[in-house]
């Protein structure tokens, strides 16, 4: 789940149980698993999306032996029947919902994305009408703990690698790129040593929807909750602002 308050969401991942991590990786094995259908390879050298993918596993702690089980099971044909869907949505207080999926029914998932959008007092709307906001984005979250580097270092290496935007915070540095840039920047600051509390293409909104009833705030995080709940979803992008 990604919206503005990123770094926090990253952090609330990183302390969740066994089982919600085990359902992390379970989410990851299919992007996994699909990257290699589609790019019709398991070698991650000439699989640019595969390389994709086995970053951004990595970056979540999946370990090792995990991506090569999972690549090994993408070979024998276990991904030909997931297909990726898009939905779009309103939460509560009108906050923009992009919904990602992977799924070998797609009118089980539909109706699965329907029921959370109603129950929490959002809805389901047509293609296209929250993807305006958005923009596709490489992005590299890279922790300030334990960095020898400062911020000056940080962002020239960024640049030169190929960057288009930096941003510095309290705790992390935010690295963003075209997305056909991303595997090119993200292949060179690792070649420096630099590693990643999160290497992703996001879609990343334009504006920001404040909530401010706390009931209110509450809906909006449950249906976050539930979303992450589902095996289908692999992503949930909004643009929620302060999201815990």
């Amino acid at each position: 789940m990604s919206g503005h308050n990123k770094w926090s969401t990253i952090k609330q991942k990183k302390g969740k149980n066994d089982a919600a991590r085990a359902k992390v990786f379970t989410k990851i094995g299919r992007e996994l698993m699909v990257a290699i259908r589609d790019g019709g390879s398991a070698d991650p050298n000439v699989n640019s999306k595969l390389r994709d993918c086995i970053a951004k596993a990595k970056a979540a702690n999946v370990p090792n032996d995990n991506i090569e089980r999972i690549i090994k099971k993408a070979q024998g044909g276990e991904a030909a029947d997931y297909e990726a869907v898009t939905y779009e949505g309103y939460g509560p207080s009108g906050v923009a919902v992009i919904v990602e999926a992977l799924t070998d029914n797609r009118n089980r998932t539909a109706g699965e994305v329907r029921h959370y959008f109603d129950k929490f007092g959002g809805n389901m709307g047509t293609p296209g009408c929250v993807g305006f906001m958005f923009t596709k984005k490489g992005v590299l979250i890279i922790e300030r703990e334990d960095l020898e580097k400062d911020e000056d270092t940080v962002m020239e290496a960024a640049l030169e690698a190929g960057a288009a935007d930096f941003e510095a915070d309290e705790d992390i540095f935010t690295i963003y790129t075209e997305p056909e840039d991303f595997g090119a920047v993200r292949d060179d600051l690792q070649a420096q040593g630099y590693e990643f509390a999160s290497a992703e293409i996001e879609q990343v909104p334009s504006t920001y929807t404040k909530i401010d009833d706390p009931d209110t705030q509450v809906q909006m995080q449950k249906m976050l909750d539930m979303f992450e709940d589902n095996d289908d979803i692999q992503n949930v992008w909004h643009n929620w602002e302060d999201a815990e």
